[in-house]
């Protein structure tokens, strides 16, 4: 057999599982870092761009967050492609290659399709609260989803609290209070006091439902009763974005979006084109996020993505208050430093964690397996 391939057998056929050397394991990480952070800081900027301007759908805004799935099926056909090819070049004494199209089975999908439908009035609730507040007002109330994440993640896949959990999630809960307590000092022109104090219940809604989707989505990986690896992680995401698009088209059908929205690109303030150009790019950048958190999760840990869109916050903080003037007042700043504490305390405790638990494991030879390698059939 030839270095960098592994085989697992079922009946008379073979499955090949390729490894991906160091080098390209290194450069694949980079890769996914680079698209978590431009996904990260772009997204909730060229959002609040589109509100800035005459927008005014928000279906439409939340559509566009996962509207990026078909981007997915070419990194899977990429990915298929590698394996046939891998395949065909192993030795001829082996086995009939049985190389699968698809690994997720029915119980996947269906928990994936639930988890969609989640995903997608996330995306509702947080494009509301996007339209009403500043992008670093936003940034700031999402941070205390990681509260959230830690209780959600006790109840569902019982992950212990550990003083540094219950630290952070008092930490970043008092940066949410103090926001909410400095009112409608940074609200945006046109906006009531009603519709702000709306849009700020509305976000932390959102921070509290995707707390509940990221251990529902760990929860599924639990109950697959199959192997985990990237190819099957990039099907379950593809079926999580398709089906929050799906939500959010229904809701758009029936707020009338489609109607509108060649009427609102003529009167957009930066121009009809440029209306369709900022649509485009929306969706370019959350499907880099999305890409971005799959893959850096997947090469190295959750812990990982989550520092990573951690020390991004003062990044999204600083371009909405030079792109968009936001005004930045002593609450805000008071409220990101709790939130970069409570994220360092909830993250030094994991780290310390993993540390534990990598010392009762033998370490793995450094490679990667992409497909999966005991898939069964249904």
């Amino acid at each position: 057999m030839k270095r960098g391939q592994q085989t697992a057998t079922m009946g008379d056929t073979t499955i090949m599982a390729t490894k991906v050397s160091p080098a390209a394991k290194k450069a694949l990480m980079i890769l996914n870092c680079i698209l978590l952070s431009v996904g990260n800081c772009g997204g909730p900027l060229i959002m609040r761009l589109y509100f800035i301007h005459g927008g005014s759908r928000i279906w439409l805004s939340a559509f566009l967050e996962t509207a990026g799935w078909p981007f997915i099926l070419i990194v899977l056909f990429v990915l298929y492609i590698h394996r046939r090819y891998s395949a065909t070049t192993q030795d001829k004494s082996e086995k009939l290659t049985y190389v699968p199209i698809v690994y997720m089975r029915p119980r996947v999908f269906f928990a994936a399709a639930v988890i969609g439908v989640m995903t997608g009035l996330d995306d509702y609730l947080y494009a509301c609260g996007v339209s009403r507040l500043p992008v670093s007002t936003t940034s700031l109330i999402i941070a205390s989803q990681l509260s959230f994440t830690a209780v959600f993640a006790f109840l569902l896949v019982k992950q212990k609290f550990t003083p540094y959990t219950i630290n952070a999630v008092v930490l970043l809960t008092i940066g949410a209070v103090v926001l909410a307590f400095h009112g409608s000092r940074d609200r945006p022109k046109g906006v009531s006091k009603f519709e702000y104090y709306k849009g700020f219940s509305l976000t932390v809604t959102a921070a509290a439902l995707y707390g509940l989707v990221l251990p529902s989505v760990e929860l599924m990986y639990n109950k697959a009763k199959q192997a985990i690896t990237y190819t099957l992680v990039l099907e379950i995401q593809m079926v999580l974005c398709l089906f929050a698009t799906i939500f959010c088209t229904i809701g758009m059908f029936i707020n009338n979006d489609f109607k509108v929205i060649p009427r609102e690109a003529m009167n957009f303030g930066l121009g009809e084109t440029r209306y369709y150009v900022v649509l485009c790019v929306n969706v370019v950048f959350w499907q880099c996020f999305f890409l971005g958190a799959i893959g850096v999760v997947f090469c190295a840990s959750s812990l990982l993505s989550g520092i990573i869109i951690a020390v991004l916050l003062p990044v999204t903080e600083a371009l909405a208050v030079i792109f968009y003037k936001e005004p930045f007042q002593v609450e805000k700043g008071i409220a990101l430093v709790l939130s970069l504490w409570g994220f360092t305390s909830y993250f030094y405790g994991e780290y310390k964690h993993m540390k534990k638990k990598d010392r009762k494991q033998s370490l793995g030879d450094g490679s990667m397996e992409l497909p999966q390698t005991n898939y069964s059939s249904v």
